[in-house]
């Protein structure tokens, strides 16, 4: 019983037959040529083996055809020396099979008019493809296309391997980062690009065709079930392509390649180049950047999540579990280490990144921005945060006295820690240098910020300037003109609350004194000081001009 498959064009051919850059004409290729097609081709059996790379086209009229073969031919036979008996053409068909022929091409023109069901049965046994032509085609014609076809593509696939190495060349000369280097990769295969350690944790994904989170779904799981080969080789158009990436002599991880989603064709030798090629590159880069690349891809996970860079909440939950942080049934905590200085502070980075991993608590610890580290914690539901922040926050002050630990609010969404880091970054902000801590803590919280420290936070904003000196101004001039301390007075003032004789007590004058004083403040800044608005609008200025001060 004949499959009896008409051929059609397959994916990645055009009208005139040509096949794509990068990899060997497959028999289905060939059967799209014009040249054979127009012997109205028809598969018989092998239709899921049309994919065989054919290296060679071979015409025979021999019994043996297979003594004359090295593999990967495309046979091509009028059926003129076909055996009569079945032993026969089984033996036929099982020589060329052992010899791993492409594929067998007989001419249903001369001998026979329908494909010996002898020959049928024993290619499909075999897997071998059976194709039929029903007119007669010139035979040497289809060897000089092919032929011609597989040289070109041949040449061209060297003058392309020539491109590549040249490419990554460039790329090692100039000391290009493991981030370039896997993106030129990406760029070059039009594949997606993974750059894994030795624990499957992926460090850097460069997406081409698809997105982050279908590029690294389960991604430990799928690079475990791909095991390390001594060679880079394609195992089939569903598997990843790896290549191992070295560390002073020793295996520091790999370097992956995701099958192309639109079309699932397999890897060619132009791939397996570019993925060689990439492991050197990134062998190399591995030594001109000392800093550990697990640091960095915590880094530059951490910044993209602060500042809501990332492409969808899909990408968010994919990158960071990809990178060992749990992302499901987990409370999220920001915490932030400021170290009042313009240059980072590695050794601390490093130091908090072993006491979470000591204390076995996931968390991602990167630097922000220059003198200041993040942290990212997942907690377990029942897990309380505090112990941990002071924990964290005792090692920062003990490694940097200056420091200040500021912590955000706990989310249960990993999208919503954006918010955490802001809350985080505004207590930072509004705490001044000196600034104590509150008893018993080591970190400060959105809870402690006051007037004082809020006033702080806004002090680059001129509208609290402004305000500041339409209400304080005359009478700061009038201090400075006439060498008085009328602005004492005032404060004293307001914080006994409008108590005259509290205020008389603070000051050292008499309470006559005060009552000329107060007066003089009234006509100075045009206030009813027995107003109560009015002495909290006075006090909010007099707080706002300490705030002032003391930046400058």
């Amino acid at each position: 019983m004949n499959e009896n498959h008409p051929t059609a064009r397959p994916p990645g051919t055009d009208h005139r037959g040509t096949v794509p850059a990068g990899r060997q004409p497959t028999v289905a290729d060939i059967l799209a040529l014009p040249v054979l097609a127009a012997g109205q081709p028809q598969v018989v059996t092998g239709t899921t083996h049309l994919d065989r790379p054919v290296r060679w086209v071979h015409i025979t009229e021999l019994t043996d055809p297979a003594s004359f073969l090295k593999g990967g031919e495309l046979v091509l036979t009028t059926g003129m020396p076909l055996p009569d008996d079945t032993a026969g053409v089984r033996r036929y068909v099982d020589e060329l099979a052992d010899i791993d022929a492409a594929a067998l091409v007989i001419e249903l023109v001369r001998r026979y008019h329908r494909p010996p069901d002898a020959l049928v049965h024993a290619c499909r046994a075999r897997g071998l493809p059976l194709i039929t032509l029903a007119k007669d085609v010139n035979f040497l014609e289809v060897t000089q296309v092919v032929h011609t076809l597989i040289l070109g593509n041949q040449a061209d696939a060297m003058r392309r391997t020539q491109r590549i190495h040249e490419a990554f060349t460039a790329l090692t000369l100039r000391g290009a980062g493991p981030e370039e280097v896997v993106r030129a990769a990406a760029e070059m295969s039009g594949h997606t690009v993974v750059l894994e350690n030795l624990v499957h944790q992926a460090l850097i994904c460069e997406p081409s065709g698809s997105t982050v989170a279908q590029a690294l779904a389960g991604w430990e799981q799928r690079s475990r079930a791909r095991p390390d080969d001594e060679h880079t080789d394609a195992r089939g158009a569903d598997d990843l392509l790896v290549a191992p990436v070295e560390y002073q002599g020793e295996r520091w991880g790999r370097v992956a390649m995701l099958p192309a989603p639109a079309d699932g064709s397999a890897f060619g030798p132009e791939h397996i180049t570019v993925l060689e090629r990439t492991a050197m590159a990134l062998t190399v880069a591995r030594l001109i950047h000392p800093t550990p690349w697990e640091r960095t891809a915590h880094r530059n996970a951490l910044r993209d999540l602060a500042e809501q860079r990332h492409h969808s909440p899909d990408d968010t939950h994919t990158r960071f579990a990809a990178l060992g942080l749990p992302t499901e049934n987990s409370r999220f905590l920001a915490i932030l280490v400021d170290l009042r200085t313009a240059h980072e502070d590695a050794v601390l980075e490093a130091r908090l990144s072993q006491e979470v991993r000591t204390a076995g608590i996931p968390a991602l610890v990167g630097e922000l921005a220059p003198g200041r580290l993040g942290i990212l914690l997942a907690l377990r539901p029942s897990q309380p945060w505090r112990p941990v922040a002071e924990q964290l926050g005792s090692t920062a002050r003990d490694m940097a006295p200056q420091a200040v630990v500021s912590v955000g609010s706990e989310v249960t969404d990993l999208c919503s820690t954006a918010r955490s880091f802001r809350e985080a970054s505004r207590v930072t902000d509004a705490t001044p240098p000196g600034q104590p801590l509150p008893p018993g803590r080591s970190f400060h919280e959105l809870s402690d910020i006051g007037l004082r420290r809020l006033l702080y936070e806004l002090r680059e904003d001129t509208r609290i300037q402004d305000y500041t000196e339409r209400q304080l101004g005359r009478l700061i001039d009038h201090d400075t003109r006439h060498g008085t301390d009328l602005l004492t007075t005032l404060r004293h003032y307001l914080d006994a609350a409008g108590n005259k004789t509290t205020a008389a007590r603070r000051g050292g004058l008499s309470r006559e004194t005060v009552y000329q004083r107060l007066r003089t403040l009234e006509r100075l800044l045009d206030r009813d000081l027995e107003s109560g608005e009015q002495r909290t609008e006075l006090h909010l200025a007099l707080t706002a001009l300490d705030v002032l001060r003391t930046r400058s």
